[in-house]
């Protein structure tokens, strides 16, 4: 990481920081609304820091606020834009150089865009929460081809995933 790329580091993994101590509050409380808020700051925030810096790359800012930037962009299914603009950075960033852009992140945030937009996810990565309060996979364009493309963006066998996935617990 450079030197003069630290304080934007730290102000990057204190965003992601927040973001997940709000969404576990959330999740036992039932009340979305200070997630939702804190979501926004922080895609305004990193939409400032991606302007005047770019993409905020592993050599830029280390893994875990590269991861952090990831995460922001994420949870900001308020702006579908901008988790699309983050998504187009991140894929050239990678195709130039893929050692400085976690793949499986790509996978993450490729299929929360289409899924945002209503269309069928590639990776498998995106749940819900049935009727009967269980967490099943949303529609997938490829079911036959999934293991494949998993494989090749560095995702665990989807039976694996699905498995963890069903151990999700709701609060009541």
């Amino acid at each position: 990481m450079r030197k003069n790329y630290k304080n934007i580091a730290r102000q990057i993994h204190a965003m992601a920081v927040l973001d997940q101590k709000v969404m576990v509050k959330a999740k036992q409380s039932g009340s979305w609304d200070e997630f939702s808020g804190i979501t926004k700051k922080n895609s305004d925030k990193l939409k400032a820091i991606i302007k005047k810096y770019g993409w905020p790359t592993i050599s830029l800012v280390g893994k875990r606020s590269n991861r952090g930037a990831w995460l922001i962009v994420q949870h900001a299914d308020h702006d579908v834009e901008f988790q699309e603009k983050c998504l187009k950075l991140m894929q050239k960033i990678w195709a130039e150089n893929p050692n400085d852009i976690a793949v499986t992140n790509l996978a993450f945030l490729k299929d929360r865009t289409l899924v945002n937009r209503g269309k069928k996810q590639l990776f498998g990565t995106q749940f819900y929460l049935n009727k009967k309060c269980k967490m099943v996979p949303k529609p997938i364009k490829d079911p036959k081809g999934l293991e494949r493309i998993r494989a090749k963006y560095g995702l665990p066998p989807f039976k694996d995933y699905l498995e963890s996935a069903k151990k999700y617990k709701p609060v009541k």
